[in-house]
């Protein structure tokens, strides 16, 4: 049995795109390359979730009444250098003060320090 031959396929030879004619420009990022850094330290802290979980806990203290760094500790099954390592790592992104009150370390979150991440969430999620 024969076949019939195959309907020859004409193949376009390949144009280099024309930028005008390929699509609408990128819009300008709204977010900085400053504020980007700056934001991403927050967000790496944030990133933990040993850490998430520990600014949780400091979230839940009432206003004006900062936690022990003995009352985080005996909250994670952590030893007493991780949990200050952590601790550390919040403080150095902003999301945590701390004084010392005798031999004891006392954290509290710092106010409003989570509303320009929530901003940035919520511009991202719905941008303008």
């Amino acid at each position: 049995m024969r076949r019939a031959p195959s309907p020859k396929i004409r193949v376009a030879p390949l144009r280099p795109a024309e930028t005008d004619d390929c699509c609408a420009p990128a819009a300008e990022s709204p977010l900085s390359a400053d504020d980007a850094a700056r934001y991403a330290t927050v967000l790496k802290a944030l990133a933990d979730p040993h850490r998430l979980r520990m600014v949780s806990l400091l979230a839940a203290q009432p206003a004006n009444e900062p936690l022990c760094v003995c009352d985080v500790e005996a909250s994670f099954e952590l030893s007493q250098p991780t949990v200050s390592h952590h601790l550390r790592v919040l403080r150095e992104a902003g999301l945590v003060s701390v004084t010392k009150r005798g031999l004891w370390h006392y954290y509290a979150l710092v106010p409003g320090a989570l509303d320009p991440v929530q901003d940035l969430l919520a511009g991202v999620a719905h941008p303008k």
